[in-house]
Protein backbone atom coordinates (compact mmCIF):
# COMPACT_ATOMS: atom_id res chain seq x y z
CA UNK A 1 0.00 0.00 0.00
CA UNK A 2 1.15 3.10 -0.54
CA UNK A 3 0.83 6.78 0.90
CA UNK A 4 -0.82 9.38 -0.86
CA UNK A 5 -0.01 12.29 1.51
CA UNK A 6 2.00 12.81 4.80
CA UNK A 7 0.31 14.69 8.01
CA UNK A 8 -0.29 18.86 7.87
CA UNK A 9 -0.77 18.15 11.48
CA UNK A 10 0.31 15.06 13.41
CA UNK A 11 -2.38 15.48 16.50
CA UNK A 12 -4.98 17.03 14.45
CA UNK A 13 -5.16 15.50 10.97
CA UNK A 14 -4.26 11.80 10.82
CA UNK A 15 -2.99 10.96 7.66
CA UNK A 16 -4.66 8.07 5.59
CA UNK A 17 -3.28 5.53 3.31
CA UNK A 18 -5.08 4.39 0.17
CA UNK A 19 -4.47 2.97 -2.64
CA UNK A 20 -6.36 1.57 -5.42
CA UNK A 21 -9.64 2.99 -7.29
CA UNK A 22 -12.01 0.22 -7.93
CA UNK A 23 -15.63 0.84 -6.74
CA UNK A 24 -17.45 -0.93 -4.11
CA UNK A 25 -21.13 -1.09 -3.49
CA UNK A 26 -21.79 0.09 0.01
CA UNK A 27 -24.09 -2.61 2.04
CA UNK A 28 -24.93 -2.95 5.71
CA UNK A 29 -22.53 -4.84 7.94
CA UNK A 30 -23.76 -8.35 8.44
CA UNK A 31 -22.71 -10.34 11.70
CA UNK A 32 -19.46 -11.39 10.28
CA UNK A 33 -18.57 -8.01 9.50
CA UNK A 34 -19.12 -6.68 12.70
CA UNK A 35 -17.16 -9.93 14.47
CA UNK A 36 -14.34 -9.02 12.42
CA UNK A 37 -15.00 -4.66 13.10
CA UNK A 38 -15.22 -5.89 17.06
CA UNK A 39 -11.89 -7.86 16.60
CA UNK A 40 -9.85 -5.10 15.24
CA UNK A 41 -11.45 -2.27 17.59
CA UNK A 42 -10.45 -5.15 20.60
CA UNK A 43 -7.10 -5.29 19.23
CA UNK A 44 -6.10 -1.45 18.92
CA UNK A 45 -7.49 -0.95 22.41
CA UNK A 46 -4.76 -3.43 23.85
CA UNK A 47 -2.19 -2.07 21.86
CA UNK A 48 -2.90 1.44 22.73
CA UNK A 49 -3.82 0.89 26.25
CA UNK A 50 -7.58 2.79 25.28
CA UNK A 51 -9.61 2.98 28.47
CA UNK A 52 -12.94 3.18 26.08
CA UNK A 53 -13.67 3.89 22.85
CA UNK A 54 -17.09 4.29 20.37
CA UNK A 55 -17.74 4.14 17.07
CA UNK A 56 -20.69 4.51 14.84
CA UNK A 57 -21.03 3.58 10.82
CA UNK A 58 -23.07 5.45 8.04
CA UNK A 59 -23.33 2.77 5.65
CA UNK A 60 -25.23 3.69 2.27
CA UNK A 61 -26.31 7.41 3.64
CA UNK A 62 -27.92 6.38 7.02
CA UNK A 63 -26.58 5.52 10.31
CA UNK A 64 -25.91 1.99 10.22
CA UNK A 65 -23.78 0.22 12.86
CA UNK A 66 -23.10 1.79 16.60
CA UNK A 67 -21.31 0.35 19.77
CA UNK A 68 -19.13 1.70 22.33
CA UNK A 69 -16.16 -0.82 23.92
CA UNK A 70 -14.22 -0.90 27.63
CA UNK A 71 -15.43 1.92 30.11
CA UNK A 72 -16.32 5.37 29.99
CA UNK A 73 -15.19 5.91 33.53
CA UNK A 74 -12.50 3.57 35.10
CA UNK A 75 -12.67 4.15 38.53
CA UNK A 76 -16.21 3.48 38.60
CA UNK A 77 -16.43 1.07 36.18
CA UNK A 78 -18.80 2.76 33.78
CA UNK A 79 -18.82 1.25 30.28
CA UNK A 80 -18.68 3.40 27.03
CA UNK A 81 -21.67 2.87 24.88
CA UNK A 82 -22.09 4.80 21.69
CA UNK A 83 -24.37 7.70 23.49
CA UNK A 84 -21.29 8.26 25.64
CA UNK A 85 -20.62 11.63 25.23
CA UNK A 86 -16.99 13.08 24.85
CA UNK A 87 -14.92 15.72 23.78
CA UNK A 88 -14.99 17.06 19.78
CA UNK A 89 -11.62 18.00 19.93
CA UNK A 90 -10.94 19.71 16.24
CA UNK A 91 -13.69 17.25 14.78
CA UNK A 92 -15.88 20.38 15.97
CA UNK A 93 -14.30 22.73 12.53
CA UNK A 94 -15.94 20.00 10.69
CA UNK A 95 -19.18 21.13 12.43
CA UNK A 96 -18.52 25.06 12.68
CA UNK A 97 -17.30 24.75 9.01
CA UNK A 98 -21.11 23.56 8.30
CA UNK A 99 -22.41 26.26 10.11
CA UNK A 100 -20.50 28.83 7.77
CA UNK A 101 -21.65 27.04 4.67
CA UNK A 102 -25.03 27.41 5.77
CA UNK A 103 -24.81 31.12 5.93
CA UNK A 104 -23.26 31.56 2.72
CA UNK A 105 -26.23 29.68 1.33
CA UNK A 106 -28.54 31.81 2.99
CA UNK A 107 -26.65 34.98 1.58
CA UNK A 108 -25.42 36.31 4.44
CA UNK A 109 -22.28 35.21 4.23
CA UNK A 110 -19.79 35.98 1.62
CA UNK A 111 -16.43 33.83 1.21
CA UNK A 112 -14.92 36.22 -0.28
CA UNK A 113 -15.73 38.98 2.43
CA UNK A 114 -12.79 40.78 4.51
CA UNK A 115 -13.47 39.19 8.15
CA UNK A 116 -14.03 42.10 10.06
CA UNK A 117 -17.30 43.21 8.30
CA UNK A 118 -19.15 40.68 10.46
CA UNK A 119 -16.51 40.59 13.45
CA UNK A 120 -14.97 43.66 13.99
CA UNK A 121 -13.74 42.39 17.64
CA UNK A 122 -10.51 41.29 15.09
CA UNK A 123 -8.18 43.75 14.81
CA UNK A 124 -7.39 45.49 11.58
CA UNK A 125 -4.40 43.84 10.20
CA UNK A 126 -1.39 44.94 7.23
CA UNK A 127 -3.84 42.52 5.17
CA UNK A 128 -7.44 41.57 5.20
CA UNK A 129 -8.32 38.19 6.00
CA UNK A 130 -11.00 36.87 4.04
CA UNK A 131 -13.50 34.29 5.38
CA UNK A 132 -12.59 31.05 2.95
CA UNK A 133 -9.12 31.82 4.20
CA UNK A 134 -10.50 31.32 8.03
CA UNK A 135 -12.33 28.10 6.74
CA UNK A 136 -9.17 26.86 4.69
CA UNK A 137 -6.47 27.67 7.25
CA UNK A 138 -4.97 30.19 4.98
CA UNK A 139 -5.10 33.25 7.53
CA UNK A 140 -2.17 33.28 8.66
CA UNK A 141 -3.92 33.72 12.07
CA UNK A 142 -1.20 31.79 14.57
CA UNK A 143 -1.91 27.89 16.28
CA UNK A 144 -1.07 27.31 19.23
CA UNK A 145 2.73 28.15 20.42
CA UNK A 146 5.17 30.05 21.34
CA UNK A 147 5.53 31.27 25.32
CA UNK A 148 2.17 31.30 26.67
CA UNK A 149 1.66 27.20 24.97
CA UNK A 150 0.80 25.38 28.49
CA UNK A 151 -1.26 28.07 29.35
CA UNK A 152 -3.20 28.33 26.29
CA UNK A 153 -3.69 24.41 25.90
CA UNK A 154 -4.23 24.27 29.39
CA UNK A 155 -6.69 27.31 30.10
CA UNK A 156 -8.76 27.25 32.95
CA UNK A 157 -10.26 30.11 32.13
CA UNK A 158 -14.39 30.39 31.49
CA UNK A 159 -15.50 32.59 28.59
CA UNK A 160 -18.76 33.77 28.24
CA UNK A 161 -18.50 34.28 24.86
CA UNK A 162 -16.62 33.70 21.34
CA UNK A 163 -15.24 37.64 21.41
CA UNK A 164 -13.63 37.66 24.85
CA UNK A 165 -12.10 34.13 23.65
CA UNK A 166 -9.76 35.95 21.10
CA UNK A 167 -8.22 38.19 23.63
CA UNK A 168 -5.30 35.89 24.15
CA UNK A 169 -4.44 36.19 20.47
CA UNK A 170 -6.27 38.78 18.76
CA UNK A 171 -3.36 41.50 18.64
CA UNK A 172 -0.56 38.80 17.78
CA UNK A 173 0.71 39.52 14.48
CA UNK A 174 -0.25 37.25 11.65
CA UNK A 175 1.96 35.16 10.45
CA UNK A 176 1.87 35.14 6.84
CA UNK A 177 0.18 36.93 4.57
CA UNK A 178 -3.29 35.36 4.22
CA UNK A 179 -3.77 33.27 0.83
CA UNK A 180 -0.16 32.79 0.46
CA UNK A 181 0.37 29.43 2.93
CA UNK A 182 -1.37 27.07 4.88
CA UNK A 183 -0.92 27.03 8.62
CA UNK A 184 -3.62 25.03 10.73
CA UNK A 185 -4.86 27.54 13.20
CA UNK A 186 -7.52 26.88 15.95
CA UNK A 187 -7.45 30.35 16.61
CA UNK A 188 -8.58 31.10 13.03
CA UNK A 189 -11.64 28.73 13.63
CA UNK A 190 -11.95 30.96 16.81
CA UNK A 191 -12.43 34.02 14.66
CA UNK A 192 -14.29 32.40 12.51
CA UNK A 193 -17.13 31.89 15.17
CA UNK A 194 -16.59 35.95 16.06
CA UNK A 195 -17.49 36.10 12.28
CA UNK A 196 -20.58 33.94 12.03
CA UNK A 197 -22.20 35.30 15.56
CA UNK A 198 -21.92 38.47 13.48
CA UNK A 199 -23.38 37.73 10.66
CA UNK A 200 -26.37 35.61 12.05
CA UNK A 201 -26.88 38.43 14.31
CA UNK A 202 -27.23 36.18 17.77
CA UNK A 203 -24.95 34.21 19.85
CA UNK A 204 -22.36 31.64 18.63
CA UNK A 205 -23.94 28.95 20.08
CA UNK A 206 -27.56 29.51 19.32
CA UNK A 207 -26.09 29.59 15.57
CA UNK A 208 -24.45 25.76 15.83
CA UNK A 209 -27.60 24.51 17.44
CA UNK A 210 -30.44 26.39 14.53
CA UNK A 211 -28.21 25.85 12.03
CA UNK A 212 -26.21 22.57 12.49
CA UNK A 213 -27.26 20.40 15.64
CA UNK A 214 -31.10 20.56 15.65
CA UNK A 215 -31.85 19.94 11.88
CA UNK A 216 -29.02 16.72 11.77
CA UNK A 217 -31.00 16.09 14.97
CA UNK A 218 -27.78 16.03 17.34
CA UNK A 219 -30.06 16.05 20.54
CA UNK A 220 -26.51 15.28 22.49
CA UNK A 221 -24.22 17.92 21.30
CA UNK A 222 -23.54 20.91 22.88
CA UNK A 223 -21.23 23.19 24.43
CA UNK A 224 -17.86 21.45 26.27
CA UNK A 225 -19.14 23.41 29.81
CA UNK A 226 -16.86 21.48 32.28
CA UNK A 227 -18.97 23.08 35.69
CA UNK A 228 -22.57 21.79 33.68
CA UNK A 229 -24.09 17.98 34.74
CA UNK A 230 -24.01 16.15 31.24
CA UNK A 231 -25.61 12.50 30.97
CA UNK A 232 -23.21 10.34 30.26
CA UNK A 233 -19.97 12.43 29.97
CA UNK A 234 -16.98 9.82 29.88
CA UNK A 235 -13.79 10.80 31.88
CA UNK A 236 -10.72 11.72 30.19
CA UNK A 237 -7.38 9.54 30.71
CA UNK A 238 -4.05 10.01 29.38
CA UNK A 239 -0.77 7.95 29.37
CA UNK A 240 1.74 9.41 31.66
CA UNK A 241 5.02 7.32 32.20
CA UNK A 242 3.15 4.11 30.91
CA UNK A 243 0.59 4.74 33.46
CA UNK A 244 -3.18 5.66 33.04
CA UNK A 245 -3.92 8.91 34.69
CA UNK A 246 -7.02 11.54 34.78
CA UNK A 247 -6.39 14.13 32.55
CA UNK A 248 -5.77 17.57 33.70
CA UNK A 249 -8.60 20.32 33.91
CA UNK A 250 -8.89 22.22 31.38
CA UNK A 251 -12.10 25.17 30.07
CA UNK A 252 -12.60 24.14 26.38
CA UNK A 253 -14.54 27.56 26.13
CA UNK A 254 -10.76 29.25 24.72
CA UNK A 255 -11.58 27.05 21.71
CA UNK A 256 -15.50 26.59 21.38
CA UNK A 257 -15.93 27.12 17.58
CA UNK A 258 -12.58 24.81 16.77
CA UNK A 259 -13.76 22.02 18.84
CA UNK A 260 -14.87 22.92 22.41
CA UNK A 261 -18.29 20.54 21.80
CA UNK A 262 -19.34 17.54 23.32
CA UNK A 263 -20.85 14.63 21.46
CA UNK A 264 -20.83 10.82 21.01
CA UNK A 265 -20.55 8.85 18.05
CA UNK A 266 -23.76 8.71 17.40
CA UNK A 267 -24.80 12.33 16.76
CA UNK A 268 -21.54 12.12 14.22
CA UNK A 269 -22.97 9.69 12.22
CA UNK A 270 -26.31 12.02 12.03
CA UNK A 271 -23.91 14.91 11.15
CA UNK A 272 -22.36 12.97 8.58
CA UNK A 273 -25.53 11.47 7.22
CA UNK A 274 -27.39 15.18 7.44
CA UNK A 275 -24.52 16.35 5.17
CA UNK A 276 -24.69 13.65 2.58
CA UNK A 277 -29.08 13.99 2.32
CA UNK A 278 -28.53 17.24 1.81
CA UNK A 279 -30.50 18.48 5.23
CA UNK A 280 -28.08 20.43 6.12
CA UNK A 281 -25.98 22.11 3.01
CA UNK A 282 -26.91 21.89 -0.90
CA UNK A 283 -24.99 19.37 -2.92
CA UNK A 284 -23.10 21.70 -4.75
CA UNK A 285 -22.19 23.05 -1.40
CA UNK A 286 -21.10 19.84 0.16
CA UNK A 287 -18.80 19.37 -2.84
CA UNK A 288 -17.01 22.62 -2.61
CA UNK A 289 -16.33 21.93 1.02
CA UNK A 290 -14.41 18.40 -0.01
CA UNK A 291 -12.57 20.28 -2.53
CA UNK A 292 -8.74 21.09 -1.66
CA UNK A 293 -8.02 24.88 -1.13
CA UNK A 294 -5.38 26.46 -3.31
CA UNK A 295 -3.23 29.16 -2.55
CA UNK A 296 -1.78 32.11 -4.46
CA UNK A 297 0.69 30.36 -6.26
CA UNK A 298 -1.86 27.96 -7.38
CA UNK A 299 -0.87 25.24 -5.06
CA UNK A 300 -3.25 22.52 -4.16
CA UNK A 301 -3.56 21.88 -0.66
CA UNK A 302 -5.26 19.01 1.43
CA UNK A 303 -7.76 20.94 3.13
CA UNK A 304 -10.59 22.11 2.18
CA UNK A 305 -13.69 24.23 4.06
CA UNK A 306 -13.75 22.22 7.32
CA UNK A 307 -12.27 18.71 6.16
CA UNK A 308 -8.75 17.25 5.46
CA UNK A 309 -8.94 15.87 1.84
CA UNK A 310 -6.56 13.12 0.45
CA UNK A 311 -5.72 14.57 -2.63
CA UNK A 312 -5.58 11.33 -4.82
CA UNK A 313 -8.91 8.99 -5.09
CA UNK A 314 -9.40 6.11 -2.87
CA UNK A 315 -11.68 3.39 -5.07
CA UNK A 316 -12.61 6.27 -7.24
CA UNK A 317 -14.16 8.21 -4.45
CA UNK A 318 -12.60 10.94 -2.23
CA UNK A 319 -11.53 10.77 1.54
CA UNK A 320 -12.06 13.31 3.65
CA UNK A 321 -11.61 13.36 7.49
CA UNK A 322 -10.88 15.40 10.52
CA UNK A 323 -9.07 14.78 13.45
CA UNK A 324 -8.73 15.75 17.11
CA UNK A 325 -7.38 15.33 20.35
CA UNK A 326 -7.55 17.20 23.75
CA UNK A 327 -6.73 16.66 27.48
CA UNK A 328 -8.97 13.36 27.94
CA UNK A 329 -9.91 12.63 24.17
CA UNK A 330 -8.81 11.68 20.95
CA UNK A 331 -11.07 10.89 17.98
CA UNK A 332 -11.44 10.98 14.19
CA UNK A 333 -14.25 11.23 11.66
CA UNK A 334 -13.63 10.02 7.94
CA UNK A 335 -16.44 9.76 4.85
CA UNK A 336 -16.71 8.80 1.27
CA UNK A 337 -19.44 10.87 -0.79
CA UNK A 338 -20.02 8.79 -3.79
CA UNK A 339 -19.82 6.04 -1.38
CA UNK A 340 -22.60 7.52 1.38
CA UNK A 341 -20.10 5.96 3.92
CA UNK A 342 -19.11 7.91 6.99
CA UNK A 343 -17.00 6.60 10.38
CA UNK A 344 -16.55 8.30 13.55
CA UNK A 345 -14.34 7.21 16.57
CA UNK A 346 -14.19 8.58 19.88
CA UNK A 347 -12.00 7.58 22.79
CA UNK A 348 -11.24 8.50 26.42
CA UNK A 349 -7.66 8.89 25.65
CA UNK A 350 -5.44 11.79 24.50
CA UNK A 351 -2.58 12.39 22.20
CA UNK A 352 -4.20 8.73 20.72
CA UNK A 353 -2.01 7.96 17.93
CA UNK A 354 -2.72 5.56 14.75
CA UNK A 355 -6.58 6.41 14.65
CA UNK A 356 -6.15 6.66 10.79
CA UNK A 357 -5.19 2.77 10.47
CA UNK A 358 -8.02 1.97 12.88
CA UNK A 359 -10.70 3.80 10.05
CA UNK A 360 -9.43 2.38 7.16
CA UNK A 361 -9.59 -1.07 8.59
CA UNK A 362 -12.63 -0.60 9.34
CA UNK A 363 -13.58 1.04 6.47
CA UNK A 364 -12.48 -1.99 4.39
CA UNK A 365 -14.56 -4.42 6.71
CA UNK A 366 -17.83 -2.32 6.16
CA UNK A 367 -17.51 -1.58 2.74
CA UNK A 368 -16.33 -4.84 1.34
CA UNK A 369 -13.05 -3.82 0.15
CA UNK A 370 -10.68 -6.40 -1.18
CA UNK A 371 -7.27 -5.67 0.08
CA UNK A 372 -5.74 -8.01 -2.17
CA UNK A 373 -5.93 -5.25 -5.06
CA UNK A 374 -3.72 -3.17 -2.72
CA UNK A 375 -0.97 -5.52 -1.56
CA UNK A 376 -0.89 -6.37 -5.64
CA UNK A 377 0.26 -2.50 -6.38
Amino acid sequence: MKAMLSCLVLCLLPCVLHAGDMQARPTRPDAADIRRIEAVIGDFMATHRVPGLSVALVIDGQPAWSRGFGMADVENAVPATAATAYRSASIGKTMTATAAMRLVEAGKLDLRADIRRSCPAYPAKPWAITVRQLLSHQSGIRHYGGPRDREEQASTVHYTNVIDAMGPFKDDPLLFQPGTRYGYSTYGYDVLGCVLQGAAGKPFLDVMHELVWAPAKMASTRDDDPSAVIAGRAAGYALVDDALRNARHVDMSNRMPAGGYITTVDDLARFEAALMDETLVRPATFRQMLEPSVLADRTQVPYGLGWAIELEPWRGDTWAFHGGSSPGVSGIVALMPKHRFGIAVLANLEDLSDRNQLVEQITRIALHFDAGADAAE
